[in-house]
């Protein structure tokens, strides 16, 4: 089985992939939060560049992800990744940010069926590196989806990452995976899994019921439990110590890289890390208000210091 992390923009960073290998162990992929191509003949610069360092992304499988429906320019920045050592790229075609499908980028891209071959097409035929996709179903009803699958199978990706929700979804209700299973059955490429997989028992059921099931990437799930790779794989749940040195590397990380900003940047790992310890809303009340960097760490070492772990480590919003 091939699990890889879930772009997921301002949190799964490369500081967050490097210190989670370091404690928990590399996954097999990692793929970047969406990055805006550069305008042709230019370079990515500034936090797109970091993202995509190879100096911080050593030892790392790391694919990175485009946000864009500009076909020069994802073309383009596809000749600059490769020329960085990258192998393949990903399109983002699942954002349901309300910004972003206005703009007809992300989901919002699949409202326009017609558009978006011309687009694949393009960069397909293109790209000197494969290009795989990240899709939803549609943007209010999973019926679109009929229509773009058979999309999808006319085009020569690398892999389609299926998350199993419609645009107006964003995150609620349970994902549509009998969709995934049409597409695991019809696709000519590799087809990949991402939504709810929280603990090993969402795994299991999913591969019960899709034994062809061969990458799972997973978001939130891990975010809210750093070991759950190691549990797929009939490993321990994460021991406290575990957690405490995860944080200190992660916090100590951002710091390093942006300074103050890292006691926000903690305040969203948070939000999914709360549920590793048996009362997240005590968690939530220490560390909401906090501004400062001595005010944060005060916070969080009454945290470790009274707040056990849960039994079930557990995303729950």
């Amino acid at each position: 089985m091939i699990y890889s992390l879930a772009p997921m923009e301002g949190i799964t960073g490369h500081a967050f992939r490097r210190v989670h290998a370091e404690c928990f162990g590399a996954l097999d992929r990692y793929y970047t939060p969406f990055l805006a191509p550069p305008r042709v003949g230019s370079s990515f610069g500034g936090k797109a560049f970091k993202e995509i360092d190879p100096a911080n992304n050593e030892g790392l499988n790391v694919i990175p992800q485009l946000l864009t429906k500009n076909a020069e320019e994802f073309v383009w920045a596809t000749k600059l990744l490769a020329d960085m050592g990258y192998r393949e790229v990903n399109l983002n075609l699942g954002c349901p940010s309300g910004t972003v499908v206005s703009k007809g980028k992300g989901s919002g891209f699949l409202r326009n069926l017609d558009e978006l071959e011309v687009f694949l097409r393009d960069v397909c035929e293109r790209s000197p590196i494969p290009v795989s996709v990240k899709t939803r179903l549609g943007l209010e009803d999973d019926a679109e989806y009929e229509r773009i699958l058979d999309l999808y199978r006319s085009l020569p990706l690398a892999e389609l990452i299926v998350h199993p929700r419609v645009q107006k979804d964003r995150y609620t209700g349970s994902p549509r995976q009998g969709r995934y299973g049409d597409t695991l059955a019809r696709a000519p490429f590799p087809v990949a899994y991402n939504g709810d997989i929280f603990v090993p028992e969402d795994a299991s059921a999913l591969c019960a019921a899709y034994p062809a099931t061969r990458h799972v990437m997973l978001g939130r799930g891990l975010l809210a439990n750093p070991a759950l790779v190691r549990m797929l794989a009939g490993g321990v749940p994460a021991t406290a110590s575990e957690l405490k040195q995860f944080h200190d590397k992660l916090f100590h990380a951002y710091v390093d890289e942006i300074g103050g900003n890292a006691v926000f940047r903690m305040k969203e790992w948070w939000f999914y890390a709360k549920c590793a310890l048996a009362d997240p809303m005590a968690v939530h009340r220490a560390v909401r208000k906090v501004r400062k960097i001595n005010e944060y760490e005060v916070a969080v070492e009454k945290v470790f210091n009274t707040q056990s772990l849960a039994a079930v480590a557990r995303f729950s919003g």
